[in-house]
């Protein structure tokens, strides 16, 4: 049985930064991409970041662009979300999740992701 767990959320001031983590287990993910979402108070979940586990490929959405960094740990079985310069806006639960069809592109929706986490709240203020 997949696992994901998330851990690092907090309460930073704006222009902070914080990494998340994301420990892995239950399978073995080398075919895998691992994503990370948000979702703010009466929002959809969004798309923010995503992995190839074994080739480690990276894509992002814009708004965090240049600002946050997708990474993982073969060793530890853990995805970490490096987010740097936050702004109010980034405010949100942020969930960890796994695709596990290994498509040669990066899936962005919420729904052709297999497995989540918990989440865990990320604020921002200014």
């Amino acid at each position: 049985q997949v696992q994901l767990v998330e851990s690092g959320g907090g309460l930073v001031q704006a222009g902070g930064s914080l990494r998340l983590s994301c420990a892995a287990s239950g399978r073995t993910f080398s075919s895998y991409a691992m994503g990370w979402f948000r979702q703010a108070p009466g929002k959809e979940r969004e798309f923010v970041a995503a992995i190839r586990w074994s080739a480690g490929n990276t894509y992002y959405a814009d708004s965090v662009k240049g600002r946050f960094t997708i990474s993982r740990d073969y060793a530890k079985n853990t995805v970490y979300l490096q987010m740097n310069s936050l702004k109010p806006e980034d405010t949100a639960v942020y969930y960890c999740a796994a695709d596990s069809r290994g498509t040669a592109y990066f899936r962005l929706r919420p729904q052709d992701y297999d497995y989540w986490g918990q989440g865990t709240q990320v604020t921002v203020s200014s």
